[in-house]
């Protein structure tokens, strides 16, 4: 595994240590990309799962239940805003499945399908923040 994160919070690692999940080395893993791929992110957790926000806005959210597989929702927050015109991010990447402009998610199910996205991971994450900015 890469380095831990300046900005892992120890409160979302106490709550999944209590989860007894079944991809918590997947969460794990998912946790530092997201981290490392942006360190201004803020860690906390909404909607029972890890939550990424930028300035008090929330970003990114692990959806972790049911526990039969992970996602990533990329998304602009919990209020209803007016869609963008075209996709908030241009990617090659074949991981994004684009529910509106802004709003897409990334499902894994097991740990290599979490290791062989890691690089196209950390590219999302960076440009879906500085989309935001």
């Amino acid at each position: 595994m890469t380095k831990q994160p300046t900005n892992l919070n120890s409160e979302v690692t106490e709550f999944l240590n209590n989860q007894n999940h079944p991809f918590r080395e997947e969460i794990e893993r998912l946790r530092y990309c997201i981290l490392i791929a942006n360190t201004d992110l803020t860690e906390n957790i909404k909607w029972n799962g890890p939550n990424y926000s930028m300035n008090k806005e929330d970003r990114i959210t692990m959806k972790i239940l049911p526990p039969k597989q992970l996602q990533l929702i990329f998304h602009r927050g919990a209020k209803k805003m007016e869609e963008p015109q075209s996709k908030l991010i241009e990617t090659n990447s074949k991981l994004l499945v684009w529910k509106e402009n802004d709003r897409a998610i990334v499902t894994f199910k097991n740990m290599q399908e979490v290791e062989d996205a890691q690089p196209d991971i950390a590219k999302i994450v960076a440009d879906w923040i500085n989309a935001l900015k």
